[in-house]
């Protein structure tokens, strides 16, 4: 009985393949998506922070806007770089964004001494709040439907119809998570880029526009540059309705090389990365059949 009961069981436990062998690679992205959160309850345990409920429910929804990311980058990251595993741990790490959101909301909800009259209120009252809440139920529904069983009870279509809600999921999540942050908002700008990137792959990638070989490297180059340049855009634009700011300074210090770090560095150097990679990917990405046959017809002596 036990043994029926551990097979049963098998395909819930995140570091087991389809088998019900343990595998190394899930095995290890499941120990760092724990590693964050491990990171707060030691820091709670610790008193390592000076507003615990606070700090804590901040560094959580910042996870889980990265985690959430991280899992739209799953598809770009195996098509372009040829990394097919990746989709091994996609599900995973959408579950993870989920609960570490989920989690967000709680420490939200004990910083007002669990009074659900009181949580209510606020997000009703303060928009951002509700933004990022009507994010959080969205993906309640995306993890609710991620085993297998419901894609079977679904249907493949309909099932794919409401994960396409991932989006706006993070069209969600970036607006509330830009609003909150009041003093620094350059990680929401970095994100902001990350996800106007992640939606032009898709929309390329939709209608063919991301051919194999050099032509996707440049394409992949020609992204970067355009997502990088919409959040130096952006950015420039925000400090110029907040403070006056003239936009041409603001987007001039994009080009010093002396200032600190901008939200259009990191977007741009990320796409790169990809653009790098599809380069690359001849290295490592094994050839699909019908790549080997057309290759076969055209030296047939190979």
């Amino acid at each position: 009985m036990a043994e029926q009961a551990t097979l049963r069981l098998n395909p819930y436990l995140p570091w087991l393949d389809h088998g019900g062998r343990v595998s190394a690679f899930k095995t290890m992205v499941f120990v760092l998506l724990l590693l964050p959160g491990a990171y707060v309850a030691w820091q709670l345990a610790a008193h390592g922070y000076a507003r615990p409920y606070i700090l804590a429910n901040h560094d959580l929804g910042d996870w889980a806007i990265r985690l959430l990311f991280v899992a739209l980058a799953v598809t770009p990251l195996r098509q372009s770089i040829g990394l097919p595993r990746l989709i091994q741990v996609r599900r995973m790490i959408g579950v993870a964004a989920f609960s570490y959101a989920l989690v967000h909301f709680v420490f939200f909800a004990l910083d007002k001494s669990l009074q659900l009259g009181v949580v209510a209120r606020e997000i009703l009252l303060r928009y951002y709040l509700a933004i990022g809440f009507g994010g959080l139920l969205i993906l309640l529904a995306l993890a609710a439907t991620s085993t297998d069983g419901m894609i079977r009870r679904m249907g493949g279509k309909r099932w794919a119809a409401l994960h396409r809600l991932v989006y706006g999921a993070g069209a969600l999540a970036v607006v509330h998570f830009f609003i909150q942050s009041k003093a620094n908002v350059t990680e929401p700008f970095v994100m902001g880029g990350l996800f106007l990137w992640l939606m032009l792959w898709r929309v390329l990638s939709r209608y063919g526009l991301l051919p194999r070989g050099a032509r996707t490297v440049l394409v992949l180059i020609l992204l970067a540059l355009v997502s990088a340049a919409a959040t130096a855009g952006a950015e420039a634009l925000y400090y110029h309705l907040k403070s006056g700011i003239d936009v041409m300074r603001v987007l001039a210090t994009n080009w010093s090389i002396g200032g600190r770090i901008r939200p259009s560095w990191i977007v741009g150097a990320a796409g790169l990365a990809v653009a790098l990679g599809a380069a690359l990917r001849p290295l490592w990405a094994k050839p699909s059949g019908g790549q080997r046959r057309a290759a076969a017809a055209r030296n047939p002596l190979s």
